[in-house]
């Protein structure tokens, strides 16, 4: 019985790949947490915190068994001001904040609007995501030399090289060892992540935020904390849908709302800046065959044994190892196929899958980049919908309007204006059986129609209103007799 619970809450069914993908991730996190306190104005040991104790509470607490979560450059872009502005106590107590609002968030199930994600958008997010990452990785070549290049081309050969003999190890891991060991005895000259920032061996310690409780404190943090709130929500519910792709599998995405929401409330009182899902480090732990809570348990206790115990060590790896570990994930990201496809799916598609991709690479910002693919998806179907068609059959004392489409505010017009009031004779039937009536502006609409009729002394019988439609004209007050 024991062994079934353990199993069914996701934890030890793919033991030994799970704790060997944890401990490629957690190697492959120490220069992105790096990076990204840089990012926000701040100790590169604040992103460090903030990566280990959001990966633990996720594992425990979320609802995508093997998605990564820690500090991320979307929520390190939108805290800088107030780092410059305020000081670190206001942003450990603006992410405090911010994972109550995502806690709220998920109480109040806001999670199933992910379904409102159409494919295009999810495609050109995940496009856009890859050529993001491979972007990030340029910044690492500056002012290196072909040792650089070399310790990349390695990396890659040994990863797409190594399945072809083993798939007990993820071979990520072992292009690391490798290349490191490589590196390290032959004293190459190539940056290496202690470059990157320092890192110190201390342990996060639960911390109060150093601030006054006033309210003008707390004018200070919330557009910031509802920023970070909403931005990391997105970024990692959006990680999860895609991973359930890949997995096949599905996932909690109210609960994954509140264990984010937990994760950065937990994050702020040790210490650390606000995270969410990574989806690079995510994709790492799919290529390297973690599915489970435990890859992403392993993840944050082997990021804390590597600062604490191996801090020396890992200041020694060379970042033409990890910058190949993410070029690999770049490139496994990428939806190649959707280039073959990009004539063959309809234009308003295709055109959403471009326009969110140009988005995020130009401003640097996923979140920006799904809103508007987003906002065009939903244009294009309003755009698809807003047709209705009235196909006439005349009798002789009677004349038949069948309606075909969807009845709401945006086709009430067309509808309104399709009807001969003068020319028909006394008697008008409506037929609704191949239409739905969806609003206000639709009964508005029936009645208007029906008053115009009555105003030249004739009626009109309305049939073929499906039960939705009938319950809402009746509750908005319009009598069909």
């Amino acid at each position: 019985m024991l062994k079934q619970l353990t199993l069914n809450n996701g934890w030890f069914s793919n033991t030994r790949t799970d704790i060997l993908s944890g401990m490629t991730v957690a190697v492959a996190l120490i220069p992105e947490a790096i990076a990204f306190s840089i990012l926000a104005g701040v100790s590169p040991m604040v992103g460090l915190y903030a990566s280990f104790c959001i990966a633990i509470v996720t594992a425990l607490a979320g609802g995508r068994p093997g998605m990564i979560s820690a500090a991320t450059g979307a929520m390190a872009l939108l805290v800088g001001s107030l780092v410059l502005e305020h000081g670190i106590e206001y942003l450990f107590a603006a992410t405090v904040l911010a994972g109550v609002f995502q806690i709220l968030m998920g109480m109040l199930k806001l999670g199933r609007f992910i379904t409102f994600l159409s494919q295009p958008v999810m495609t050109g997010f995940v496009n856009a995501l890859a050529i993001l990452i491979f972007m990030a990785q340029l910044t690492h070549f500056k002012g290196q030399g072909w040792v650089m290049y070399g310790l990349v081309a390695l990396t890659l050969l040994i990863i797409y090289t190594v399945p072809r003999f083993t798939k007990a190890i993820p071979s990520a891991l072992v292009a690391i060892v490798i290349v490191s060991i490589l590196s390290i005895a032959l004293h190459l000259d190539v940056r290496t992540v202690g470059d990157m920032g320092n890192i110190t061996a201390t342990l996060p310690l639960f911390h109060l935020p150093q601030i006054p409780f006033t309210l003008d404190t707390l004018l200070i943090i919330l557009p910031y904390s509802l920023s970070l709130a909403v931005v990391g929500l997105l970024e990692s519910l959006m990680t999860a849908t895609l991973i359930d792709d890949i997995t096949g599998t599905g996932s909690d995405k109210n609960r994954e709302a509140k264990g984010q929401g937990l994760a950065n409330v937990v994050t702020g009182f040790f210490g650390g800046m606000a995270g969410c899902a990574m989806i690079g480090q995510s994709m790492v732990n799919m290529k390297s065959g973690g599915r489970t809570r435990l890859s992403t348990f392993v993840s944050g206790i082997f990021l804390l044994f590597l600062i604490i115990v191996l801090g020396d060590v890992v200041k020694q790896i060379p970042m033409g190892a990890l910058v190949g570990v993410m070029i690999m994930v770049c490139i496994s990201t990428f939806e190649w196929g959707s280039l073959k496809t990009l004539t063959r799916v309809p234009l308003s598609d295709a055109l959403v899958m471009i326009v969110t991709v140009v988005t995020v690479v130009v401003t640097d910002n996923l979140s920006i980049g799904v809103l508007f693919g987003v906002l065009l998806s939903a244009l294009t179907f309003a755009w698809k919908i807003a047709s209705i068609r009235l196909t006439v059959q005349e009798a002789t004392s009677s004349k038949t309007y069948a309606v075909s489409g969807q009845l709401f505010f945006g086709t009430t017009s067309h509808f309104i204006h399709e009807f001969a009031y003068d020319s028909d004779p006394d008697h008008i039937i409506i037929d609704f059986s191949h239409s739905h009536v969806w609003d206000q502006s639709a009964v508005h609409a029936i009645a208007k129609t029906m008053s115009k009729y009555a105003e030249h002394g004739k009626k009109v019988t309305i049939t073929g209103l499906n039960d939705q439609s009938s319950q809402l004209v009746q509750r908005v007050g319009l009598s069909l007799q």
